[in-house]
């Protein structure tokens, strides 16, 4: 049932329909036709992109890039654009719903006001490499292994000659699309230049509604915070780790940390995680967990690929179909601690997805930034290593469960504090490649690792292993997202703690079972999607606009 806020707020669009200037009517005209046009059409493109992924065949793949081209041709409609430009300029729009539309519509058509055949060129490029990433397979002693086999031998085995094969072998596929994906960043710079930025990177944040500016200082002052504690927790990692394979710390390298890019901490704290989750059914698990936090999940994952198969993308993500409820999630499950983190995250996407309220504009029906809805993904997918969720969700002792506490707070701990210093990598790797593409990024890539992150690089040449990061092909520019995601959680369990739980410290909360939790995302985040501008719906949310503050008081202080 919805609920009476959002019932008022469908009352005040009626009546303020009837209220709109000329322009405004002008304007909601044009808004009308087009999501007659667009909404069967990314819907009918969504479902291609969800079977290309599922399967890795070719055909799928094919119409894929066919209706990606058909749905650029809509924005780049130059006459569109030029009716949009007027109505943005003219500032006789004022009604807030009307006025947040043209200002995303205006930013969707400018994408696409670039040279058709690059457009053409680029989607073309940029479709063919996902597919070789999904299809391609790697080998250890002549046997093909899939992701999930990789990642079972970084997390499991003893010998460090098989970790050092399976961490080459996640490695390769990055050596395979290397020239491609070089290509497609120079196609890139040169549509941002037509559109009048100096490289598509500045271009990729501005379109976002964010400023280069402001997210470095964001990166400098999390450095800042986290140089001193990185260093201890590394130091700690690094002694259990070299006693482990009994060599000396001087000789760990990337393959010994359990994770290809090092941006997990490795379970090797007394406990071992995995082996607590090891009989649960993590699909189950998570449908138990949201139900009982009242956002069902029962109908999204009905429509999910839960589970590895040949062809599949080796990954996960969530998607939203068509705005009007088929959200799914795409994943490779296994009973592990790492799988339990993922579904929750991709689960916190999707419910974010689908709890918009059916009342708003099309066009508002997504969240406010892309990194708002990987801020709820993190809010849940940090409960893997709550010890107090774990104890409810799991049926665990008060025994069991002190012997966990202080191991889960250090895993969550040094958690949030590495992502950080991965984050840092990320973005200020990926800025760099799109300033200069024609610079050595193999030498760059390890001086920034050994930098933010500690590690020493292979004593081999350097190669381009890390283009095996899917992110810098299909998602350009975006990471730097995950950890303004990780900033906001903060800041969300925060509100959640104490103006919703009304509780003085965070200790003993399992944010399991309680549907106030639910509750509150629905009507302060989910409901409203994209109705406010970023800053406008966190603080709406949570009393203040974006900071690290709670991030550093929950992880770092």
């Amino acid at each position: 049932m919805k609920s009476g806020k959002w019932m008022l707020s469908t009352a005040i669009l009626i009546m303020i329909a009837g209220c709109q200037t000329p322009q405004e009517k002008q304007l909601q005209a044009f808004i009308d036709r087009h999501v007659a046009t667009i909404d069967p059409l990314r819907a009918e493109t969504n479902r291609t992109m969800y079977n290309a992924e599922i399967t890795g065949a070719a055909e799928p793949f094919g119409k894929l890039k066919e209706r990606r081209l058909k749905l650029n041709a809509i924005y780049a409609n130059r006459e569109d654009f030029a009716f949009l430009k007027r109505m943005k300029e003219s500032g006789r729009v004022k009604e807030p719903r009307l006025k947040r539309q043209l200002d995303k519509l205006y930013l969707a058509y400018r994408d696409s006001q670039i040279d058709t055949t690059l457009q053409k060129d680029m989607i073309e490029l940029s479709t063919a490499i996902t597919e070789t990433y999904n299809t391609y397979r790697s080998a250890i002693d002549g046997e093909k292994v899939t992701m999930s086999d990789i990642y079972r031998i970084l997390t499991t085995e003893t010998d460090v000659e098989k970790r050092k094969k399976a961490w080459l072998a996640s490695k390769e596929v990055g050596n395979v699309i290397i020239n491609d994906y070089l290509r497609l960043v120079k196609m890139r710079n040169q549509a941002a230049r037509q559109l009048g930025f100096d490289n598509y990177h500045t271009y990729a944040l501005a379109s976002g509604e964010q400023d280069v500016k402001e997210i470095d200082a964001v990166f400098a002052e999390l450095e800042a915070l986290t140089d001193k504690p990185f260093a201890e927790w590394k130091a700690d990692l690094d002694r259990i780790l070299a006693d482990q394979y009994g060599i000396r710390i001087d000789q760990l390298r990337p393959w010994h940390y359990h994770d290809p890019f090092f941006q997990r901490t490795p379970l090797v704290y007394e406990l071992n995680l995995d082996d607590i989750y090891a009989k649960h059914d993590v699909a189950q698990l998570c449908i138990d967990y949201y139900a009982g936090v009242g956002l069902p999940v029962d109908d999204i994952m009905a429509r999910s690929d839960l589970y590895d198969k040949p062809g599949k993308n080796p990954h996960a993500f969530a998607e939203d179909i068509d705005r009007h409820g088929d959200v799914r999630i795409l994943a490779n499950l296994n009973n592990d601690e790492r799988w339990v983190e993922t579904a929750l995250h991709e689960l916190g996407h999707a419910v974010y997805f689908k709890y918009h309220d059916p009342s708003e504009p099309y066009l508002l029906r997504e969240p406010a930034h892309a990194f708002t809805t990987e801020a709820v993904a993190m809010f849940f997918g940090r409960l893997s290593r709550n010890a107090s969720w774990m104890q409810e969700m799991l049926g665990l002792t008060d025994a069991q469960k002190a012997e966990l506490e202080q191991v889960t707070r250090n895993y969550l701990r040094f958690q949030q504090i590495l992502f950080a210093r991965w984050a840092m990598v990320m973005y200020t790797f990926e800025k760099a490649i799109y300033a200069d593409p024609d610079q050595d990024l193999n030498r760059l890539w390890w001086r920034l690792v050994q930098k933010y992150q500690l590690v020493n690089p292979p004593d081999d040449p350097a190669d381009a292993g890390w283009a095996s990061k899917l992110h810098f092909t299909v998602a350009p520019c975006y990471y730097h997202n995950y950890m303004l995601g990780e900033l906001l959680a903060s800041q969300w369990h925060n509100s959640i703690v104490q103006n919703v739980f009304r509780y003085p410290s965070e200790r003993d909360i399992s944010f399991a079972g309680d549907p106030r939790i639910g509750h509150y995302f629905k009507e302060e985040v989910f409901g409203p999607g994209a109705v406010y501008p970023w800053n406008e719906m966190i603080r709406r949310s949570t009393g203040e606009t974006l900071t690290p503050k709670c991030f550093a008081e929950q992880f770092i202080r």
